[in-house]
């Protein structure tokens, strides 16, 4: 049985309970939902025995990812929990493998502009949206991308953006996503290598 410290998750996981899910057109299979979107699958926040479920290597699929020992990637988890409410690295997992298949980040930047109020002050950001290759065609990147749409908003985020190719701005519309005159632009100070 796992320690209480290696099952820890890095927001609370009630904050998923009671997002409406309805507008965004999702056909799961019968007697599931967002929150179980398959018998086997289910939706959660990131937690510490996840480095043992495959993440990094779903990670890998996106990105480089460099040698993360069990150690480095506890003190990163502890770092990203100890910022309240601003990382909500959230997962989806096969139990019946012990898995970690799905992935997708909000990141929330807090701002003094709008008064610097913790009302719709907030910039959310989605990054790190992956999806094992083998369960896609299920719905599981909408749960995924969906889940994040809608907790920026009961989070209080007055704006959520994200960078993607042209290939996926198709994908992303259909939350409410839209391109602007804004070009994004970016510079890099070196490349992360293995």
């Amino acid at each position: 049985m796992a320690d209480e410290s290696s099952t820890t998750a890095l927001y609370d996981r009630k904050i998923l309970d009671g997002l409406d899910f309805s507008k965004f057109n999702l056909k799961l299979p019968a007697g599931c939902s967002y929150l179980s979107p398959s018998p086997s699958l289910v939706l959660r926040p990131l937690q510490r025995d996840d480095f043992d479920k495959g993440y990094l290597q779903l990670l890998s699929k996106l990105t480089q990812v460099g040698d993360v020992t069990r150690d480095i990637f506890y003190k990163r988890f502890d770092h990203m929990k100890s910022w309240s409410n601003s990382h909500y690295v959230t997962v989806i997992e096969d139990t019946s493998i012990g898995k970690i298949i799905g992935n997708s980040t909000l990141i929330i930047e807090q701002k003094f502009i709008h008064c610097a109020t913790y009302v719709r002050n907030t910039r959310g950001r989605i990054e790190d949206v992956i999806l094992d290759d083998a369960y896609r065609g299920k719905q599981l990147a909408k749960v995924l991308v969906g889940s994040l749409v809608l907790l920026s908003e009961k989070v209080d985020c007055y704006k959520l953006t994200l960078e993607c190719t042209e290939d996926y701005m198709p994908f992303y519309q259909k939350f409410g996503l839209a391109t602007n005159e804004s070009r994004y632009m970016q510079k890099k100070f070196f490349d992360v290598k293995s």
